[in-house]
C-alpha cells in the first residue's frame, strides 16, 4: 500500500503540518447535485506522515449507476452495499479536524457535502486541498496533470484506474511526493475554506429552461407582448406566482428574477409599491402593469425572433492554433472580435519559463511582456518548469531569491531580455511547455472541438502579494451582449448556470476556475465572458499580473495561457472570453481593466445588483 510515508515528516513545518485525509469517490455521474457517490475511500495520515486510518466501501445509491464502462460498478454489485446515510458518521468521524484532499477536490467535496446534506447531516470539513491546484504550482515536467501521469512521474505504481480504494493509495503517493516539491521550492498550499454546505442553495433544483427568442426591447404603451420579452414580477398576485411565471414562459416570455434597463415590463398590483424591482423600473423607464392588464396581453403574444441555430462545431485536425495580436489597449466586452492571423515563427524562448524579479509594477511588465515577445511564458510564482529569472533593481531581496539560490536557476540582468542566447533545438528546457499557445494581450486562438463530455477550463491564478480578496465570475451573454437570465451570471453566491454549462470552482486561495461545457450551452449563447473584481480598495496594480490558462479539461496540458499585467487602478479585470464565429468557437486573452467595481460591470451586463 502506497502511503504518505514517515520519510516525509512535515511535523516541524508549521505551513505544511496538518493532519490529511486523503479521499476518491466514484459517482453515478458528474452533477453532485442530481448524481450519488457509489463508492467511497478515505485514508488518513497524520503531519509525520503516519497513517492514522481508512475505510473503503460501495454504496447503493438507488438508482442507475451511470457509466459502468468507466467504474465497472454495476446495479449487481451495488445490491446489498450500504446506503450513504448508513455510513455517513463512520465517514464523518476520519473527516473531523482534518484536510480533505483529493484530486480535484472539488469534486468530491461537492458530492460528498450533498450527500452529507440528503442524510441530514453536516459534513465536518473546514478546508480541503486539491492535488491538481497543487501540481499546477509546482508544475511538474509531465503531458498533463491527470492522476496517471502523476503516478507515472512520480513513481507510484497504480493498478486500478478508477478504483476508490486503489485510486486513493495512488493519490497519497502522489500527494507525499507533491508535498515534497513544495516543501523544496517553498511554495504556499493552496487550502481552500469550506463554510457549510446545509443552506437552500445546495439542494437540488430544476434548471430554467432558457428563452428561445430575442428580446425585442421594452413594452410601448399600447403595443402587444412580444415573445422573449422579459419580464418582471413583484409584489402579490391573485393567480399563483408559480402559475403565472408559467404561463408568461408558455407563451414564451422571459421571467427574470430582478428588474434591469433591458426589462420590457413590470408586473406589480400595487402601483406605490416600495419593492426594489418597482423603484428600479420606474428609474429606468421601464413599463409597469397591473396583473389584470398583463393577463389581457398574454392572450395574445405576437411572435418573436428565435435566436439563431448555428450548426455544431466540426472537429478540427491536430494542428497549431490560429493566434493574433490585438492592439496595445484592449478591446472593451461589446467589441466585435478580430480576425485570427497565422502563426509566427519560432523566436528564441520557444521552450523558457522565465520569472520576473523586483522592479517597479510597470518595469515588471515590461519585461513580461518582452518574455512573450521572444516566445517565451512569463511565470509569476517559481514553480519546477521555471528556466530562467530576470532581476530587476530590488528583486535581489525577493523571499523567491534564497529558493532559486539553491535550485541553482540561472538569474539575467534585464538586458539579457534584449539579447538573448538562441536555446539549442535538443534543450530540455520546459518540457512540454512548447505545445501551450502563449498569448499576448489580446491574442485570439480558433478552439478545437472537444468530445461531447469535454468541459474547457479557464483557470485564473496570481501571486500573494497584497491581502485582499479577488472573485472570479463569468457571464454567459447573448446577441445583444446581455445575460438571457440572472443566473446566467456565475460568481461565489451562484456558482453553477442553470444548465450546468458554467460552473465555477475555486481551487485556492490565489486560483479560481471557470469550466465551460460549449455542447450544452442554450441557444442564446454567444459570448462567456470571464472577470476578475476585488473585493476591497486594493487595485490590480497592487496585485501584480494574473495568469490565465485555457485546458480542455481540468487535468490536461494547457492549450493557451496568457500573463495579463500593466494594469495600475483598475478594481474589475476583464480575464478571456470565448465567444461563436458562425459555428466556430474562438478564444480571447483579453486583460482590459476598469476602475469601477463589478457591480457597473453585472449591471451593464443586463443584471441588477440588490
Amino acid at each position: 500500500m502506497t502511503t504518505v510515508s514517515a520519510a516525509l515528516d512535515v511535523s516541524c513545518l508549521p505551513d505544511y503540518a496538518h493532519n490529511w485525509a486523503l479521499v476518491d469517490v466514484e459517482t453515478s455521474g458528474l452533477i453532485a447535485r442530481r448524481d450519488r457517490v457509489l463508492s467511497i475511500a478515505v485514508l488518513t495520515f497524520g503531519p509525520d506522515g503516519a497513517p492514522t486510518g481508512d475505510f473503503t466501501t460501495l454504496v447503493n445509491p438507488g438508482c442507475d449507476p451511470g457509466p459502468v464502462h468507466i467504474h465497472g460498478l454495476t446495479a449487481e454489485r451495488l445490491q446489498g452495499a450500504p446506503t450513504f446515510d448508513q455510513v455517513a458518521e463512520r465517514i464523518g468521524a476520519l473527516l473531523q479536524d482534518r484536510v480533505l484532499v483529493a484530486h480535484n477536490a472539488q469534486f468530491d467535496y461537492d458530492f460528498l457535502a450533498h450527500e452529507f446534506a440528503r442524510a441530514g447531516l453536516h459534513l465536518p470539513v473546514a478546508r480541503r486541498l486539491c492535488t491538481l491546484a497543487l501540481n499546477r504550482r509546482v508544475e511538474p515536467p509531465t503531458a498533463d496533470l491527470s492522476l496517471a501521469s502523476l503516478a507515472a512521474h512520480y513513481g507510484v505504481p497504480q493498478t486500478r484506474a478508477h478504483d476508490a480504494l486503489d485510486d486513493t493509495r495512488v493519490l497519497a503517493g502522489i500527494f507525499r511526493a507533491s508535498l515534497a516539491e513544495a516543501v523544496r521550492l517553498d511554495l504556499q498550499l493552496p487550502l481552500v475554506s469550506c463554510p457549510p454546505r446545509q443552506d437552500p442553495r445546495f439542494a437540488p433544483k430544476l434548471p430554467k429552461t432558457p428563452c428561445a427568442y430575442r428580446n425585442p426591447g421594452p413594452l410601448k404603451p399600447g403595443n402587444p407582448l412580444v415573445q422573449g420579452m422579459k419580464i418582471a414580477v413583484t409584489g402579490e398576485t391573485e393567480i399563483a406566482r408559480i402559475e403565472l411565471v408559467a404561463r408568461s414562459v408558455a407563451s414564451g416570455l422571459n421571467v427574470m428574477t430582478s428588474v434591469s434597463r433591458h426589462t420590457s415590463v413590470l408586473v406589480a398590483n400595487d402601483a406605490n409599491a416600495l419593492s426594489a424591482k418597482a423603484r428600479r423600473a420606474v428609474a429606468e423607464g421601464v413599463t409597469v402593469l397591473d396583473e389584470d392588464a398583463f393577463l389581457a396581453l398574454l392572450a395574445d403574444v405576437r411572435p418573436g425572433t428565435p435566436h439563431e441555430k448555428h450548426a455544431p462545431q466540426a472537429p478540427v485536425a491536430a494542428q497549431p492554433p490560429a493566434t493574433a495580436t490585438a492592439t496595445a489597449a484592449a478591446q472593451a466586452p461589446a467589441a466585435v472580435p478580430r480576425q485570427a492571423e497565422p502563426r509566427p515563427a519560432p523566436k528564441p524562448f520557444g521552450r523558457r519559463r522565465v520569472l520576473v524579479l523586483g522592479g517597479t509594477h510597470e518595469e515588471a511588465a515590461a519585461s513580461r511582456a518582452r518574455v512573450v515577445e521572444m516566445g517565451g511564458a512569463a511565470a509569476i510564482n517559481l514553480s519546477a518548469s521555471v528556466t530562467d529569472i530576470v532581476l530587476l533593481p530590488g528583486g535581489e531581496s525577493d523571499r523567491r531569491m534564497a529558493r532559486v539560490t539553491s535550485l541553482g536557476l540561472p538569474v539575467h540582468d534585464p538586458a539579457w531580455l534584449g539579447t538573448p542566447a538562441p536555446e539549442p533545438v535538443d534543450s530540455p528546457l520546459g518540457a512540454g511547455a512548447s505545445t501551450t499557445e502563449v498569448l499576448p494581450r489580446g491574442g485570439v486562438l480558433d478552439l478545437p472541438a472537444l468530445p461531447t463530455a469535454g468541459r474547457w477550463h479557464l483557470g485564473a491564478s496570481w501571486a500573494r502579494q497584497t491581502d485582499c480578496e479577488i472573485d472570479v465570475v463569468a457571464f454567459v451573454l447573448d446577441e445583444d451582449e446581455q445575460v438571457s437570465c440572472d443566473e446566467d451570471f456565475v460568481f461565489y453566491g451562484a456558482p453553477e448556470s442553470p444548465d450546468g454549462a458554467v460552473r465555477l470552482l475555486c481551487d485556492g486561495p490565489t486560483e479560481q476556475s471557470i469550466t465551460i461545457d460549449l455542447a450544452t450551452l442554450p441557444p442564446a449563447a454567444r459570448r462567456i465572458a470571464i472577470a476578475a473584481a476585488i473585493d476591497g480598495t486594493a487595485t490590480f496594480g497592487d496585485v501584480g499580473a494574473v495568469q490565465i490558462s485555457l485546458t480542455p479539461g481540468n487535468d490536461a496540458q494547457a492549450t493557451a495561457q496568457a500573463a495579463l499585467d500593466g494594469t495600475t487602478s483598475e478594481r474589475t479585470l476583464l480575464l478571456a472570453e470565448i465567444y461563436r464565429r458562425g459555428a466556430q468557437w474562438r478564444f480571447r486573452a483579453v486583460g482590459q481593466g476598469y476602475d469601477h467595481g463589478l457591480e457597473a460591470l453585472v449591471r451593464g451586463y443586463g443584471i441588477e445588483v440588490a
